[in-house]
């Protein structure tokens, strides 16, 4: 118990730093996942095989997505649960959400593994990909009871203070899938269904010792599954849909924007692909600090503890802003070594440089994004960010990036997310001051 923390009093910024720093090492590794799939697939099978797991790779990362977004429904009612230091409903609701996403794991998994390959041949998977691509992505829908496990339990346990032991999952897992990797794609020869056998064992392993930890040291309110009620369940839906929803904006958004990006020819798209695998490590802390003022807002408002929430918004501002122009000027010297780790066509190094030096010091604002969006969020008020979100990438990212590249050629793709980045930081500001998002009552609606 000694992890977890209480964030109704005490000092707020210690517990903001504290808090939050594994919360950013366990993002960090987590993006490592997919790294690791790719340098052992690529250098062990080659660059068709890479294009396989990749294409399949998409369907897994939107599932994903909509996976996080339903943690943050679970983050919210939680959180406020905690702050309420209501053990019972704690232990009611963690027992409602392992029934429902259970279910909603077999579901998701039945369908990957039934459609995998309509899925494929609808995204215009090439046909010397498609049944490498399509192993890879049965075998993973097979496993994501294991994905969606193991991140559940994390974010029960940031709910209730402790963002130090999910790290350790996390650590369990990212560490047994870059052994097993070579292993089952090698030594077993298995190729590209052994990758996803890896993948799928390393989150297994991981979510049973998160089980026997949790259980074992009595850390979260776990017990024998019973149905839940239907008050449960429909705040449940209420909440985790919009919040699924959020991310799917999202990941739609970022296809969007590829399609702009096509437009300008092979080296650009290299150029920029490359770069926003180092942008996504940029992006970390500013999504680490929305998920912990996420928690820490939750217990407040759980309480109605108004004039702590202001201030962790405030500090989590603060602490954005330098964390996040730290990180930018890093990555402005480190621009063309990066880009060079993943491509060393010479045009594209450069594209992807360029595009690095412009657009990173406009990320402080997208990191203001996620900590105001966090603590809306943390009131229950889901639709409400999920409008917000639908501003940011479909009224503003996708289509000014669309009208700064036509002004201004390749380097207005930068201009323009940058631009947009502003106008959206500026909404979501608009919102936390004059928004009606401090009047949402979740448990008055749903019942205790």
């Amino acid at each position: 118990m000694g992890n977890q923390h209480t964030f109704t009093e005490g000092n707020i910024w210690r517990q903001m730093v504290v808090f939050s720093a594994p919360i950013m090492v366990t993002n960090l590794l987590q993006t490592s996942y997919q790294f690791v799939d790719s340098l052992w697939v690529g250098n062990l099978l080659g660059a068709e095989a890479l294009g396989a797991v990749a294409i399949a790779s998409t369907v897994i990362f939107t599932i994903l997505s909509f996976i996080i977004g339903l943690n943050n429904a679970t983050l919210t009612i939680l959180s406020q649960q905690k702050g309420r230091d209501d053990d019972e409903g704690l232990a009611r609701y963690v027992n409602a959400f392992v029934v429902t996403l259970t279910c909603l794991a077999l579901v998701l998994g039945f369908v990957g593994f039934m459609l995998a390959e309509p899925i494929l041949r609808f995204l215009g998977t090439p046909e010397n990909m498609l049944e490498e691509a399509t192993v890879y992505l049965k075998v993973n829908s097979v496993g994501i009871i294991f994905l969606l496990g193991y991140n559940f339990i994390g974010t029960v346990l940031r709910a209730i203070g402790d963002s130090k032991t999910p790290l350790t999952f996390v650590m369990v897992a990212v560490g047994l899938n870059v052994v097993l990797d070579p292993v089952f794609i090698s030594l077993f020869d298995l190729g590209v269904e052994g990758a996803a056998l890896a993948t799928v064992s390393s989150q297994g392993i991981a979510f049973l010792y998160g089980m026997y930890d949790v259980i074992r040291k009595g850390k979260v309110p776990f017990r024998m599954p019973t149905l839940p009620t239907r008050k449960e369940v429909g705040l449940i839906l209420n909440l985790g849909i919009p919040s699924g929803l959020q991310m799917a904006v999202i990941s739609a958004g970022v296809a969007a924007i590829m399609s702009v990006v096509n437009g300008h020819g092979p080296d650009v798209v290299a150029g920029f692909s490359a770069a926003q695998r180092l942008d996504s490590i940029l992006m970390l802390p500013a999504q680490a600090l929305g998920t912990a003022v996420n928690s820490m807002a939750g217990q407040n408002i759980g309480l109605r503890k108004w004039d702590r929430v202001r201030l962790i918004t405030k500090y989590g501002v603060l602490y954005n802003l330098g964390v996040m122009l730290v990180f930018a000027f890093l990555l402005i010297l480190l621009a063309g070594y990066g880009i060079s780790l993943f491509i060393q066509d010479a045009a594209a190094v450069a594209y992807g440089s360029d595009y690095l030096k412009i657009v990173a010091f406009f990320y402080p604002f997208l990191g203001i994004n996620f900590v105001l969006n966090g603590v809306v969020r943390a009131s229950g008020a889901m639709y409400q960010v999920l409008v917000l979100n639908i501003i940011s990438f479909w009224l503003l990212r996708y289509p000014v990036t669309y009208l700064f590249s036509n002004w201004f050629g390749e380097n207005g793709i930068a201009i323009g997310m940058g631009v947009s980045f502003i106008i959206s930081s500026l909404c979501a500001i608009g919102y936390y001051m004059f928004g009606k998002w401090r009047q949402k009552e979740v448990f008055k609606a749903a019942g205790k």
